[in-house]
C-alpha cells in the first residue's frame, strides 16, 4: 500500500475523546460514549461531565482482516490511546419549541501512540488536546416522564496537533465538520432504559492533503435496567460510512468506507447528591478500513 493510502487510513488517530479509526482525520465525536439518558438532558442548570477511558486496536482492511505490510515485516499498524474529554452542559429556562435551550463544548486531552505503520519508521507517540467540540443550539424536549428526546447540530473544530507526513503524531483532523444529532430516552414501567443517539457526521476537505473524508451515520445505544441506585445494561455504537472518501475530487480506491459494530457491558451508580458513575467497555467487531480494538470507559456526571 502507498504512503499515501496510509496517510489517509491512519492520519489523525485519535480524536475528541479518543476514539480511534481508519480514516484521515478520524472519528472526531468519542464512538460510545453517551449511554445512560443520552437522550434526557437534566433540569435547567450547569453540569460537568468527564469521559476517561482506553482504547487499543489494530488495523484492518475493507475485507475485514488484519492488515499486514511487507515494509514493516508483515507486521500490523497498532494504535493505543488514554484520552480524559470535560464537558460542560449548560441547560437554560428559554424555551424553543416546547424544548429547553442548552448549549455545551468539550475539550479532549489525548495521550496517543502507534506503530508499525508504513512510510513511517518504529512508534511514536503524541500527547496534548484534540479536536475541540461546540454546540450552541441543543434542544431537550421532556415529553412525558418516559419519553425525552434531544435535537442539536455539533461542531467540530481542528484544534489538535496535525502533521499530514506523520500520522502517528496526528491527534487533530485539520478539517471542520458538523453533526446533526437526534437522541431519545425512552423509560418503560419496570425500571428499564432504552436509549439511542442518532447522528450524521458530515466532514469537511482537509486542505493540507484535499483529501475530503465521506458522511457518516453513526449510533450510541443502550438497553438498561435498574435495580436502586445501581444500572446495568449493554451498550455500545455501530457506524456506517455513507459516502466516498475523495482525494483531488475523484473517488479514493473504490470508496474506502469504514464500519464498526461494538457491543458490552454498562454499569451505572448514582449518588444521592446528583452525581452519577457509569462504567463500560465495548468490543469492536464487523469492521472495514478501521481499527479493531475494545474500549473501557469511566464517565462522571455532576451538577455544577
Amino acid at each position: 500500500m502507498k504512503k499515501s493510502a496510509i496517510a489517509l487510513i491512519v492520519g489523525g488517530l485519535f480524536l475528541a475523546a479518543g476514539a480511534a479509526q481508519a480514516k484521515e482525520g478520524g472519528d472526531q465525536y468519542p464512538n460510545g460514549a453517551e449511554n445512560w439518558y443520552a437522550g434526557a438532558l437534566p433540569p435547567p442548570g450547569t453540569y460537568f461531565i468527564n469521559y476517561f477511558g482506553y482504547y487499543g486496536g489494530k488495523l484492518v482492511d475493507g475485507g475485514g482482516d488484519k492488515v499486514k505490510h511487507p515494509a514493516t515485516n508483515n507486521t500490523t499498524p497498532r494504535a493505543d490511546a488514554v484520552f480524559d474529554a470535560l464537558r460542560v452542559v449548560h441547560i437554560t429556562n428559554t424555551k424553543i419549541l416546547g424544548a429547553n435551550w442548552g448549549v455545551h463544548a468539550i475539550l479532549p486531552i489525548v495521550s496517543q501512540g502507534a506503530s508499525n505503520l508504513p512510510g513511517t519508521s518504529g512508534g511514536a507517540s503524541k500527547f496534548g488536546i484534540g479536536d475541540i467540540t461546540i454546540d450552541p443550539f441543543v434542544l431537550a424536549w421532556h415529553h412525558s416522564p418516559e419519553l425525552h428526546t434531544i435535537a442539536a447540530l455539533d461542531v467540530f473544530l481542528p484544534t489538535g496537533a496535525y502533521d499530514k507526513n506523520d500520522p502517528r503524531t496526528s491527534i487533530g483532523s485539520n478539517y471542520v465538520s458538523y453533526e446533526a444529532v437526534y437522541a431519545v430516552t425512552w423509560l418503560p414501567k419496570g425500571n428499564w432504559e432504552v436509549t439511542g443517539k442518532f447522528m450524521y457526521n458530515m466532514k469537511q476537505k482537509n486542505g493540507d492533503t484535499n483529501v475530503k473524508s465521506g458522511d457518516e451515520f453513526h449510533m450510541d445505544y443502550l438497553v438498561g435496567k435498574k435495580f436502586g441506585d445501581w444500572g446495568v445494561g449493554l451498550a455500545g455504537y455501530y457506524l456506517k460510512q455513507m459516502t466516498n472518501d475523495r482525494l483531488n475530487g475523484a473517488n479514493f480506491q473504490g470508496g474506502n468506507k469504514g464500519q464498526v459494530f461494538a457491543i458490552g457491558p454498562s454499569v451505572k451508580y448514582s449518588t444521592k447528591t446528583g452525581t452519577t458513575f457509569m462504567a463500560q467497555w465495548q468490543r469492536e467487531m464487523a469492521v472495514e478500513n478501521r481499527f479493531q480494538g475494545d474500549k473501557l470507559w469511566l464517565n462522571v456526571v455532576m451538577p455544577l
